[in-house]
């Protein structure tokens, strides 16, 4: 059985994530940071070492990895993987450019799993976790600053 394909988001403009940086956006109450390489390329991994926990998003872009600010764990962006010796894995989400707009795939289960918030609505998608500023296309979605 293979999983749905997710819903896109549009989080923001490439030129918001600096290069060898990330941005976080919350998603389904779980952060994720969106990495750029020095070649452009974007992804998303959950913002959360395998190893203790730490913020990726805070740790050194190089190559194609990220090097967790906690205990230098290497982890493949492309992959979400740890690299050797270390072993284990963050959850990773599907990214892509449209145009100048980095968008985000929210797998429709994670929405799903946040449940109904406290006004009884569904809960917000992604979010910014920096920024208050709503995309015009779906009001759920805050934009990168």
């Amino acid at each position: 059985m293979t999983a749905p394909d997710p819903t896109w988001h549009r989080v923001g403009r490439l030129d918001q994530i600096p290069p060898l940086g990330a941005r976080v956006v919350g998603v389904a109450g779980r952060s994720i940071a969106i990495f750029r390489t020095s070649s452009d390329g974007v992804f998303a991994l959950l913002d959360r070492c395998p190893h203790r926990g730490g913020p990726l998003s805070q740790g050194i872009v190089h190559g194609g990895c990220v090097t967790c600010p906690l205990h230098d764990w290497v982890i493949d962006l492309a992959t979400g993987e740890a690299k050797g010796p270390d072993e284990g894995a963050t959850e990773r989400f599907p990214v892509r450019i449209d145009g100048d707009e980095v968008m985000l795939g929210v797998p429709v289960e994670a929405a799903r799993r946040a449940g109904p918030n406290r006004s009884g609505r569904a809960p917000e998608t992604a979010r910014c976790v920096d920024s208050s500023a709503r995309s015009p296309e779906d009001p759920r979605v805050a934009l990168l600053r």
